[in-house]
């Protein structure tokens, strides 16, 4: 992927401008991957992440878990299942629960297994977002709607996931005409869109305006959260470092109140910087930044996971700082 989709992506020759989609009042949907931190690379620090949890659903975002940032890929099951039971006796509204296939690269696809996890998140009382797989990306476009179909007949209610591989080497991104196919599964009420790229998540929106107004498209464009202004809702790892100002921002826009600007600026340039290459990293950037704001007590990640170098904390720091978050 070049430096350019990274960066949100160029216009396409003849593409419509997006002005048409800008939505000024909307209230939004905001839904918060929470971070998993850990109190030493081995060891998930539960107190810490039921703490943040909390804070999540206190500001008033739909906290997802065992998503990326909550380590959801590279947990047990058994940790993932007890995670899950925690946060579900924690939170009396909605969970969202990454459904996960331990498979390897070249795997065929499972559909027992995903079926399997999928109703075990349901049993659980979580809304199952159906995570990347290595056997799911090899599937043609047309064969991973029929699988998102056959989940769909055993749901109530989930969400797709549209992943670059820039976060997980499974990641997968569909093309348009699988998009308005998904559509039209009743039960699939959203899909989490995470090309990190703008042009077709506005391609997604229109088709989504067109045919199904109340289908949720979540952006995961951690590196353009400015695309609440033109429809789309969230489920954002970003979202962790600071769920309550995130929900502010959503308050704002909704309200009309031209500071929505100023404050979306100020969280951009924070995804911008926890969210450069490697990608995967931003889980250690968020451990930092949470222990920088007195939130957890220690900027430990996983075992294996990429790692920030120290110098960013002087960063990190000055973007507390201006956000007003960092202790005195």
């Amino acid at each position: 992927m070049s430096d350019r989709m990274i960066d949100g992506g160029d216009r396409a020759e003849g593409a419509t401008p997006p002005y048409d989609l800008l939505r000024p009042g909307r209230r939004i949907t905001g839904m918060s991957a929470v971070l998993l931190p850990f109190s030493d690379p081995d060891t998930p620090d539960v107190d810490g992440f039921l703490a943040h949890l909390d804070r999540t659903v206190e500001a008033g975002l739909v906290p997802a878990i065992n998503m990326d940032t909550g380590f959801g890929p590279t947990l047990t099951g058994e940790a993932r299942a007890e995670l899950l039971r925690l946060a579900r006796d924690a939170v009396a509204g909605e969970v969202v629960a990454g459904a996960h296939v331990a498979d390897l690269p070249g795997d065929p696809f499972d559909p027992d297994a995903l079926h399997a996890e999928v109703d075990r998140l349901q049993e659980a009382g979580a809304t199952p977002i159906l995570f990347p797989s290595h056997g799911l990306a090899e599937l043609a476009d047309d064969e991973v709607v029929e699988a998102w179909a056959r989940v769909g007949e055993r749901c109530e209610r989930f969400l797709g996931f549209e992943l670059s591989p820039e976060f997980h080497p499974a990641g997968r991104i569909l093309g348009l005409d699988a998009c308005r196919a998904v559509l039209d599964i009743p039960t699939c009420v959203g899909a989490k869109h995470s090309s990190l790229s703008r042009e077709p998540e506005w391609d997604r929106l229109r088709l989504r305006d067109e045919l199904r107004p109340d289908f949720l498209v979540l952006t995961g464009n951690d590196l353009a959260v400015d695309m609440v202004c033109y429809g789309s809702d969230y489920l954002l790892g970003i979202t962790t470092f600071a769920p309550d100002l995130f929900a502010e921002r959503d308050r704002r826009w909704a309200a009309g109140d031209p500071t929505f600007h100023q404050l979306n600026d100020d969280l951009q340039y924070l995804g911008r910087f926890a969210f450069r290459r490697p990608v995967p990293a931003y889980k250690h950037s968020a451990a930092q930044f949470l222990r920088l704001r007195g939130w957890i007590d220690g900027d430990q990640t996983q075992a294996g996971a990429p790692e920030r170098p120290a110098t960013d904390l002087p960063i990190l720091a000055e973007i507390a700082d201006r956000l007003g978050v960092l202790p005195a």
